[in-house]
């Protein structure tokens, strides 16, 4: 589908930052013995993510256009948003940059549902 252009993903500041310290706490949870945690799971699914978008990166949910939260309008300029669920209600929210030579997926948040509801401005029931 893709094979003409390559594909990369790229990690926002917020995200990448979000993933070294989900790294450094798996980190720590192994070397002190603990072999299954809900943040292991969590690093596990990020990265079957990652190498999901990498295959095709429009695999997750596209959220429509008129309800892209203005933060990544403003900041990244992102005139799409992708949405793929993660493990223990997590999202990981990406958009599609794209040119004749390569498609780029830009991961621009791994969140928790609260925050992902908040950023979204659901509210509970």
């Amino acid at each position: 589908m893709f094979s003409s252009k390559s594909i990369r993903t790229k990690l926002s500041e917020e995200a990448d930052e979000q993933f070294k310290e989900l790294n450094k706490i798996v980190g720590e949870e192994v070397a002190t013995g603990i072999s299954s945690s809900e943040n292991q799971t969590l690093l596990r699914s990020v990265k079957r993510a990652i190498d999901i978008i990498k295959q095709n990166p429009f695999a997750g949910t596209q959220i429509r256009k008129e309800q892209i939260p203005t933060k990544y309008l403003l900041k990244y300029d992102a005139n799409n948003l992708w949405k793929l669920d993660l493990s223990n209600y997590w999202r990981m929210l990406y958009t599609v940059i794209g040119s004749e030579i390569e498609i780029i997926s830009f991961i621009l948040d791994i969140v928790d549902h609260r925050t992902y509801d908040k950023v979204f401005g659901y509210r509970k029931r």
